[in-house]
């Protein structure tokens, strides 16, 4: 009986390859025979997937999605839970963060990467914006402030001090600390 091959699950497993040598190596460090060695496949297999490396790093980017969204806090969200979940405090987030830095140069060159990073920054504007209009609501945020470009500046502030917790000019404690005055400063 011929074995039943989830080729998703194998696309995907590539791409969990790409996203380990990015963050250890960055995007230089990816080719088609390092992913196949580090996702335990021969080269012919990932080449049977991705016919070429642009369109393995393609495929790689339209998962980071996924794997951020999986740290977010569940329903109901609330602001400051969403801002620290962005934060690279533990294994798998500075994973991330190294990736998604990795991948930052080649978004500014592929057409296809750009627009994934651009609408995966506005849908994060969209969500902190709403977050930002539920305080408001609950009165814990000035209701004269504007949500989408509070929105926009929480998120200036996250990339921020991810930056800085990634190099380690910032602790966790700190980036949190400096996460609550904002917020602070913002109620009415």
């Amino acid at each position: 009986m011929p074995k039943v091959v989830d080729h998703d699950e194998r696309r995907h497993a590539i791409a969990e390859a790409v996203r380990r040598i990015a963050a250890d190596r960055g995007l230089e460090g990816v080719s088609l025979g390092e992913v196949a060695a580090e996702a335990g496949v021969s080269k012919g297999l990932v080449q049977h997937y991705f016919s070429t490396k642009d369109e393995m790093l393609r495929f790689a980017t339209s998962t980071l999605r996924r794997q951020v969204e999986r740290r977010m806090p569940g329903e109901p969200m609330a602001l400051r839970d969403v801002l620290v979940a962005m934060l690279p405090f533990d294994a798998d987030a500075r994973t991330e963060a190294l990736v998604a830095n990795a991948f930052l140069p080649r978004a500014l060159k592929d057409p296809e990467i750009g627009r994934r990073f651009r609408e995966g920054h506005d849908d994060l504007v969209g969500l902190v914006a709403s977050l930002v209009s539920a305080e408001q609501q609950a009165g814990r945020i000035a209701p004269a402030l504007d949500a989408e470009p509070e929105a926009e500046l929480l998120l200036a502030l996250v990339s921020g001090l991810g930056d800085a917790v990634l190099v380690g000019h910032r602790s966790p404690e700190r980036a949190t600390a400096l996460i609550d005055r904002h917020l602070a400063r913002l109620a009415p």
